[in-house]
């Protein structure tokens, strides 16, 4: 199973705006910290509410997740340089960049439950920050935008070791 690293944002009920969107990022290029370069591509697609999504997948990361602290830093670095550049995006009402983030949470979801609005990273149009109730710890991102702050990607060792799994158990069983 694939592991998805990118930007997935929401942008409405118009294919337009999602299209305009995708072509902010379409293409665009890094040289990360490690010397490859890493280029977007983008795909636009609609939701079970029929609103407009647009994926944002940089190249040269790992599909595999998090497997190594490197690729969380090459992630963290390619998500801060995601946000940088959604900084002067098109319009849209809410992005998220991480692992598995497309349809991270519908329209609706997002307006009903407060949970949803607690990810590190997410962006919301001030217009719905306001219509939720301006929950506290979000922050200024951009011209009509705010956010909660990106805490960058982690390396989970248990996540991805099954000799650590396996000694973490033998622990568990002591008593």
């Amino acid at each position: 199973m694939a592991w998805i690293f990118s930007l997935s944002a929401e942008c409405g009920a118009e294919q337009s705006t999602a299209e305009q969107f995708s072509r902010h990022f379409d293409q665009a290029s890094w040289v990360l910290s490690n010397s490859n370069q890493s280029q977007c591509h983008t795909t636009i697609f609609q939701d079970m509410e029929e609103n407009w999504w647009c994926r944002v997948s940089p190249s040269g990361i790992s599909e595999v997740g998090i497997d190594t602290p490197e690729t969380a830093y090459l992630m963290t670095e390619l998500g801060i340089l995601l946000y940088q550049r959604l900084r002067f995006a098109p319009t849209f009402r809410y992005a998220l960049i991480g692992l598995e983030v497309d349809e991270f949470r519908t329209y609706s979801e997002l307006l009903q439950e407060a949970s949803t609005r607690s990810f590190p990273g997410l962006v919301i149009a001030e217009t719905i920050w306001q219509a939720i109730g301006s929950p506290s710890g979000f922050r200024p991102f951009s011209l009509g935008y705010v956010w909660k702050p990106y805490e960058g990607e982690v390396y989970k060792p248990l996540m991805v070791s099954s000799d650590l799994k396996n000694k973490l158990n033998e622990l568990l069983s002591v008593g």
